[in-house]
């Protein structure tokens, strides 16, 4: 019956109409052209970023697939691309569990430094309104290779190979205090060992999403930069921790807390090859970024962090009768984090480093955390309409910085049953 239902062509065209809108992509058989969100966007730097894109689709090969597309920008009047391909190698379709794959990538592209989305397309058309001044941005060159496996016991491993050359744009320079340049180049070794015993995961179109249990999630990586691979500029280390656990607190509801640290091993590293702490302009509300810091407004070369969020599952709002009947849910959260730049790697101590990025003006944009921490606080309401959370966040830290705002709100699409 199910075959049957699968060839009757109003299904096909339900099935179709429902991808696009999920998933963001239009089935043409053995090729799948999207995500549409990212066809048309824009920013300060680039203007209007015409994009067209798509992939081959388990008719073409379940265990291959290929991705791609081509964008233009309107104002820099430059073209970027990308190409991707991923074979399973456990002879399992690229989207089963466990997976054991291999992937090669190559992309010319642009990003604002520090941003990153959690599942989500940082071209995304919803992403391309921003608050204050988003004129900084990084054109990149990159090449990768990459090896991932799902172990028994909760391990995973992921060993990758880059080489990646940045150059500055927009307002953003690569000065030194006698000079300027246009680019620098890195090779790097990565390698990633993660652990969730017991997880399990809930298999998207795009992604997995892991289902949180009662055990922690750890993961170690470390990256060497060598400057003898294919003539790169400089040669570091880069060694990184994460700790995560949900804490059920009943009848109180459940707490995510998250912990992470990172240290630099090098001297002479220039800010692009640093921590550039995760910050969010847009007016989404980011889980794992800093909702109201800008872009490229912290970096360090060693750091920790503390993530809190409470959930309190309808504890209060399910002993009012309207919105009880509403099923909205209580969320608080914490962010803060603490780090700064050795004096080996701090262009105000050490001269001769490549400079932190200031304004038109010379004033500084771009800070250390070494004097106290950055932190910032939301309360929000989840579950509206089953998709919608809205939060006000408030930065207790750090309001002195250029073009930075004490409050603001956000907001977020996320299904909740």
């Amino acid at each position: 019956m199910v075959d049957s239902v699968q060839n009757i062509p109003a299904f096909k065209r339900t099935m179709n109409i429902l991808t696009l809108l999920v998933a963001g992509y239009w089935n043409f058989g053995k090729i799948n052209v999207g995500p549409i969100n990212t066809f048309y966007s824009f920013n300060d730097v680039e203007g209007f970023r015409l994009r067209i894109g798509g992939r081959t689709s388990d008719k073409f090969s379940k265990r291959l697939r290929l991705d791609g597309y081509a964008l233009y920008g309107f104002k820099d009047k430059k073209y970027k691309y990308s190409g991707s391909v991923i074979y399973s190698l456990n002879k399992k379709p690229i989207k089963s569990n466990p997976k054991h794959y291999i992937s090669a990538m190559y992309q010319v592209e642009t990003n604002f430094p520090g941003m990153e989305m959690q599942f989500i397309n940082e071209d995304n058309f919803l992403l391309s309104f921003k608050r204050g001044v988003a004129d900084k941005l990084l054109y990149y060159e990159m090449f990768k290779i990459e090896h991932y496996k799902d172990w028994k016991n909760g391990f995973s491993t992921t060993l990758n190979i880059k080489r990646l050359k940045q150059e500055p744009g927009g307002t953003l320079r690569f000065d030194y205090d006698d000079k300027s340049v246009n680019s620098i180049t890195t090779s790097e070794i990565t390698g990633v060992i993660r652990f969730a015993p017991n997880e399990k995961y809930i298999q998207g179109y795009n992604y997995r999403t892991p289902i949180l249990g009662k055990y922690p999630i750890m993961q170690i990586s470390y990256t060497q930069g060598l400057e003898a691979l294919r003539h790169a500029d400089y040669t570091y280390g880069k060694l990184s921790f994460n700790l995560f656990k949900r804490i059920h607190l009943a009848p109180l509801g459940f707490t995510n807390f998250e912990l992470e640290a990172g240290k630099i091993f090098g001297s002479g590293i220039p800010f692009p090859l640093m921590f550039v702490h995760r910050a969010n302009q847009t007016y989404s509300y980011q889980l794992h970024s800093y909702n109201m810091m800008n872009f490229l407004e912290f970096v360090s070369d060693e750091y920790v962090s503390v993530f809190a969020e409470h959930h309190f599952y309808g504890f209060f709002f399910n002993k009012i009768p309207l919105l009880k009947r509403l099923k909205w849910r209580e969320i608080i959260s914490v962010k803060g984090i603490y780090g700064g730049v050795t004096d080996k790697n701090n262009p105000n101590i050490t001269p001769g480093l490549m400079r932190f990025p200031t304004d038109q003006n010379g004033n500084p944009t771009t800070f250390t955390l070494t004097k106290k921490p950055y932190i910032e606080l939301s309360a929000g309401i989840g579950n509206i309409f089953k998709f919608f959370r809205i939060d006000v966040v408030k930065r207790l830290t750090y309001l002195n910085n250029p073009n930075v705002s004490e409050y603001g709100i956000r907001a977020r699409f996320k299904f909740d049953f």
